[in-house]
């Protein structure tokens, strides 16, 4: 439960609560909440709604700068005790607190979005109130944007839990009630969940739970502050894909019988498209290169113990093909990927921290081939590499579940 609580209106009761996450965020949350708040008066004038600031006990102003925004929602603020950080946190009082409003519908929304439309809270609020159990945001994106999901996330989730819901771990959410009881009594939380992880737990659950999901196209970028510079990458791959690696276990029972991808409903697609220009590309190829050549020698024998010689040699070829035609092949990453999902159940703490701090070397590798792969493609021929891809991953589904039900323990 929240550390530290203000709620000036003795408010009980809300149809629609939208929690933002902040840590010392002063410069954003007042901006973001007057907007969210337009939102909700525009578009559901008739029903009671909250905004929360789920704090880590900001030094910056963020309480009171929350507090000073204009609108008509009822303004909430909770807090974590200090020095105690973690988005997963916040979100967790979010849901402890949003549980005794007894609301309809539920959005998380990140604190620094500089361009939110009030019509966004229309499109992840209105699928819930029809009876929608989780609705993920469509942004606009650049082909260099999100790697982590093009190569991880979106594969694994598509092939193993036969969604294909495009932009999972974007931060930002509409959720049923329904789900908020299995966020209260989850089957499965760490450490990882409680801090950057908190995304993909979410969204995992909400994959896994057969309640209805909805993509909400949003019509433009999601402009915000840069993030996975590779100073926080290690930090924030080993959160993100130790989280969905944990969860792989926790639905053992669910995914193997999964069949095949099936496309997942839309909803906003009345919304014209705003004429925002994405972000320009910020990508370094020659910086990927020596960051896959950096740890190579490093963890070497783990990936020949882990993935067995005849991938390792693969990595030792492609290590040898050098800059100018550098391929990472799409079978030799699926089957790392599998391979390390497949290990990672039998690890030790210590041992699983090893294998994802050596899958990032990987990772950086097979980023720099879809740049490589991609650089005169339009975002849409990107989006159908991508697509490909996936289908891979879908086909070869047998070999993980095989692997997974060899390596079952008695």
């Amino acid at each position: 439960m929240a550390f530290y609580e203000e709620n000036p209106g003795q408010i009980a009761e809300a149809d629609i609560v939208v929690g933002i996450p902040t840590a010392n965020e002063a410069g954003n949350i007042a901006g973001t909440a007057a907007r969210v708040d337009k939102g909700l008066s525009e578009y559901f004038p008739d029903l009671r709604c909250a905004i929360i600031d789920c704090d880590n006990h900001s030094t910056d102003g963020t309480r009171e700068a929350f507090f000073s925004a204009p609108g008509k929602a009822s303004k909430l603020y909770i807090s974590t005790e200090p020095g105690v950080g973690g988005k997963g946190r916040n979100i967790g009082n979010f849901f402890e607190k949003a549980r005794q409003l007894n609301p309809k519908a539920l959005v998380v929304l990140e604190a620094d979005i500089k361009n939110l439309s009030p019509v966004w809270v229309r499109n992840l609020v209105a699928p819930v109130l029809k009876g929608a159990g989780f609705v993920c945001p469509l942004y606009e994106r650049h082909k260099y944007e999100a790697f982590l999901s093009n190569s991880i996330v979106y594969p694994l989730f598509r092939c193993l839990y036969g969604r294909r819901v495009r932009q999972c771990n974007n931060g930002d959410y509409g959720f049923s009630p329904k789900l908020l009881d299995l966020y209260l009594n989850p089957p499965f939380r760490s450490e990882l969940v409680d801090n950057s992880g908190i995304d993909l737990w979410m969204a995992n659950i909400a994959l896994a739970s057969r309640l209805p999901i909805v993509q909400a196209i949003m019509g433009a970028p999601k402009l915000h502050r840069a993030r996975g510079r590779f100073a926080e990458l290690p930090v924030l791959f080993a959160e993100a894909v130790g989280t969905v690696f944990d969860l792989v276990e926790v639905y053992e029972d669910y995914w193997p019988q999964v069949k095949w991808s099936k496309p997942t409903a839309l909803s906003g697609t009345d919304l014209q498209e705003v004429e925002t220009p994405l972000p320009p590309a910020d990508v370094n190829p020659e910086r990927l290169h020596e960051k896959f050549l950096e740890d190579f020698d490093k963890y070497y024998r783990l990936w020949e113990h882990v993935y067995g010689s005849i991938v390792a040699r693969k990595l030792q070829e492609i290590r040898s093909i050098g800059f100018q035609h550098f391929s990472f092949p799409t079978q030799t990453w699926m089957t790392i990927l599998f391979d390390s999902v497949v290990a990672y159940r039998e690890m030790s703490p210590s041992e699983k921290k090893d294998l994802v701090d050596g899958l990032l070397p990987l990772y950086v590798g097979k980023v720099l081939s879809y740049i490589k792969k991609t650089w005169r493609m339009s975002l849409q021929q990107a989006e159908e590499y991508i697509e490909n891809e996936c289908m891979m991953f879908e086909e070869n589904k047998s070999y993980i579940v095989k692997m997974w039900t060899k390596g079952e323990r008695g």
